[in-house]
């Protein structure tokens, strides 16, 4: 990766950790703004946050062959035009139509964007340095909402509207700073990223190509099993059984989600250079199984004493463990889906990809609420120990069906860079045979003197 490239990536890694502080400002009272603010009422705040995920899942069906046919600085341009457009309404919309609206054209808006910022990363990094960048991107992007929501905490008030609206212009302004920085941006002419891979379907490209990579099928699998059983019960099932069965106060739930920032926060780098020459299957596998000790702290949790400190320190447990698989996530998931697409299918990849955590992040809370409405509880945990279970098996599964260079980067980059000595010094031998006008050593046939360079 050149200067040049470099420079071009921290731009938007530094972009995007602008909108992401916007986000923060406004994503942890969304809810509260329609029901009490607006006073809408909570089934128009539960439409608006559907809304937002609907609009989502629509538009990442396609978006990912328009970022491979028009490349992704068009499309994220669109998609944050649209994001700062659908935040400032949402500031200003008084009636449950307006707010809807605004709610599901925001909600496309950053659907868009995602793709089309991981793809960018994908062209300013190769396959050695990708897992550095999505690390990267994933801690700044954390690190810019946990300072967003802070801030938005000590701006709002529940009482005064127009608090809130000053949160949303926030953000609406973020989005265009994420904007002006990508108009900086020169993305390279070429991707940064590996020809098609075995496995993947040589046709024309589309989702048939793409369902017919195994390999990238089982990693949706995957990652939808990830998404359900972390991001999708943040927003309902953990809080829900937090406060109604652990017995902590919503204070002490704050707390908690402090906890999990701040173990990705100091982690993260740590992790990074722990899992640098590790196969990516097994770190996935040992998410897993960090996962579930992670819900099995919090079953402990609500079987002890109701609110003790012991039950408490389970559960922000909880979710520190969660935050420590989270940065163990970052640098292997999203830089194995860029491996995994041929050259021509990156955006559709990424794209595909995004979907499906779109999918875990709207079932999560709906499954998780809808377990705590019933007061299934010891369901509801026995069920996220299996899917965190399942996440090691799956993980396992994928390794098998994975290049050793797709798995490990850093063995792929030591084959490639034997090949390439090898190349290079059967083309010095052979430039200097014919120099001399001498032929190929007895017994070495012309079609042998270079497997390195066919392999």
């Amino acid at each position: 990766m050149t200067t040049a490239t470099g420079a071009m990536l921290r731009r938007i890694q530094t972009g995007n950790a602008m909108a992401a502080f916007g986000s923060g400002f406004t994503v942890p009272y969304l809810f509260l703004y329609v029901a009490r603010v607006r006073d809408l009422g909570a089934g128009t705040a539960g439409a608006v946050l559907a809304a937002f995920a609907a609009a989502a899942l629509l538009v990442l069906p396609v978006v990912g062959r328009v970022i491979d046919s028009r490349g992704p600085m068009p499309v994220a341009l669109g998609g944050v035009a649209a994001a700062s457009g659908g935040a400032l309404a949402f500031g200003l919309s008084g009636s449950a139509p307006s707010v809807l609206a605004a709610s599901a054209l925001m909600g496309a808006g950053i659907a868009v964007v995602q793709p089309a910022l991981a793809t960018m990363i994908v062209w300013c990094s190769t396959t050695t340095t990708r897992s550095r960048a999505f690390a990267t991107q994933f801690f700044l992007n954390n690190l810019g909402m946990g300072f967003g929501g802070l801030l938005g905490g000590q701006i709002v008030d529940e009482h005064r509207a127009g608090t809130f609206t000053l949160l949303f212009v926030v953000e609406s302004v973020m989005f265009l700073v994420l904007a002006a920085v990508l108009g900086t941006v020169r993305l390279p002419q070429a991707p940064g990223v590996p020809e098609p891979v075995p496995g993947a379907a040589e046709g024309t490209g589309g989702w048939r190509a793409l369902l017919s990579h195994r390999a990238m099928v089982l990693l949706c699998v995957l990652g939808f099993v990830l998404f359900f059983a972390c991001y999708g019960q943040f927003e309902s099932g953990l809080p829900a059984y937090g406060v109604e069965v652990t017995g902590i106060s919503t204070a002490t739930l704050g707390i908690a989600l402090f906890a999990n920032t701040t173990v990705i926060a100091l982690a993260q780098f740590v992790v990074l250079r722990l899992v640098q020459g590790k196969r990516r299957s097994r770190v996935v596998a040992l998410v897993g199984l960090v996962w579930t000790v992670a819900w099995v702290a919090a079953g402990l949790s609500g079987v002890v004493p109701h609110g003790a400190a012991v039950a408490t320190g389970l559960l922000i447990g909880t979710y520190a463990l969660f935050g420590l698989g989270e940065a163990m996530l970052s640098p292997t998931v999203a830089p194995l889906v860029a491996d995994l697409a041929p050259r021509r299918m990156v955006g559709q990849y990424n794209s595909a990809f995004a979907l499906v955590k779109q999918l875990g992040v709207a079932v999560g809370p709906a499954v998780g609420g809808l377990m705590m409405a019933h007061r299934a509880y010891g369901a509801y945990i026995l069920l996220l120990i299996v899917c965190s279970l399942g996440i090691t098996a799956l993980a396992l599964w994928l390794g098998r069906r994975l290049t050793p260079g797709q798995d490990d980067p850093s063995r792929g980059a030591g084959r490639a860079g034997s090949r390439i000595v090898a190349t290079n010094t059967t083309t010095a031998v052979t430039a200097s045979a014919e120099t001399a006008g001498s032929t190929p050593p007895t017994g070495t046939p012309a079609e042998d003197r270079s497997p390195a360079a066919r392999a």
